[in-house]
């Protein structure tokens, strides 16, 4: 067989032991050409862990993240799952329960930073229970806390340090969710890399995972970050990322709308008012894409002729890579409140206690749902 390195031998890292590549960055075994007449020839992220105290993200499809996942049941480990509160839905790993049998959850919830700054920090932590629970996940903790901002960190070593009780740390999560943050600050903490990195990988797993030698003697576990394409950031061009992911507190835009009215946002969604009483809306959206209203009836004729233009992002270009958008319909009973939620784009509430009939379209795949309000 023939390698990325065009040689019949296979060549692995001999940090963790990962077949190397050089053409995929952000693909596990990731080595640049550069470095392949090191001897011992070392994968990028084990490098990063071992020269600069820091862990690199990678990702995995699906079905080899549930291989990864499939050992953790077997061990006497502390999980620790981050998700972003930006996405939660989108973010949280579905089945994480089956996998990790009993040992213990920690759950950290990232990017508390963007969430508006007069938000009730107590009522976010309940939602977030109370949401993991109808998930069918059981939470040791929850955590709040922003690696951006470095807030809570205090918070979740202290809780590592109660629940870990000299077990491994498994760290898993999405990608984008901040986990290598996470990774670096509990790296500093409780590891002493001068040690050489050594990695001892468990039997009947692939080698994806990286493991950290902790001063006791234990590893914290990084797996690479699960993709999930139903979520928005995993399907527009990266010059659009920056556009639906917001990197400073959301400001909420509230839309009064008479029924059969209608909200784009840019030209990544689109948000119906079908039927009900004249009521508000609030959008919990990125603040640098713009949201344009119409009425219903001419909201088709408005996407056909200005898509790409007007209602941008995406450009005409990145139209065309992205799936046909699909039509999600829901009915609000009165006196409910709920979000609206679309993964990676945001989320909408509905504030009135009228009820509603609404719908939303987005690309095929992408996650929409109705859920509690989380603010």
């Amino acid at each position: 067989m023939t390698d990325n390195f065009g040689s019949s031998a296979v060549s692995k890292c001999s940090g963790c032991g990962i077949q190397l590549q050089s053409e995929q960055p952000d693909k596990p075994g990731f080595v640049p050409e550069q470095a392949l007449n090191r001897n011992p020839i070392i994968c990028q992220r084990c490098f990063r862990i071992k020269n600069y105290n820091e862990a690199s993200s990678v990702a995995v499809d699906q079905d080899e993240f549930l291989r990864l996942l499939s050992e953790i049941g077997s061990k006497d480990a502390l999980v620790i799952h981050i998700v972003d509160i930006f996405d939660f839905e989108g973010s949280l790993i579905s089945g994480l329960q089956r996998f990790v049998g009993s040992n213990p959850v920690l759950l950290a919830v990232n990017k508390i930073d963007l969430l508006p700054k007069v938000t009730n920090w107590n009522k976010v932590r309940n939602w977030v229970q109370k949401q993991a629970k109808e998930n069918g996940l059981k939470v040791a903790d929850v955590v709040l806390c922003s690696a951006k901002q470095n807030h809570g960190f205090d918070r979740l070593l202290d809780s590592v340090g109660e629940l870990r009780e000299g077990r491994d740390v498994y760290v898993v999560g999405a990608t984008n969710v901040g986990k290598s943050t996470l990774i670096n600050r509990l790296i500093r903490d409780y590891s002493d890399l001068e040690q050489e990195l050594t990695v001892s990988r468990y039997p009947g797993t692939t080698l994806d995972m990286v493991n950290i030698p902790l001063d006791d003697g234990r590893f914290i576990i990084d797996t690479p970050g699960i993709v999930y394409p139903s979520r928005y950031s995993e399907i527009v061009s990266r010059k659009d990322l920056a556009a639906i992911m917001p990197d400073r507190p959301l400001k909420p835009a509230v839309y009064q709308l008479n029924e059969e009215q209608t909200l784009f946002f840019g030209g990544m969604g689109r948000f119906d008012f079908v039927q009900g009483e004249r009521q508000s809306f609030t959008c919990f959206i990125n603040n640098a894409l713009k949201i344009h209203r119409t009425k219903l009836e001419r909201a088709d004729e408005l996407y056909a002729d200005h898509a790409g233009e007007l209602l941008s992002p995406p450009s005409k270009e990145d139209l065309e890579d992205m799936p046909e958008w699909t039509r999600h319909e829901f009915r609000i009973r009165k006196g409910s409140h709920m979000d609206v939620f679309i993964s990676g784009l945001g989320w909408i509430k509905v504030n009135s206690d009228a009820g509603a009939v609404i719908a939303v379209h987005v690309p095929k795949g992408i996650k929409v749902l109705l859920r509690p309000s989380l603010i």
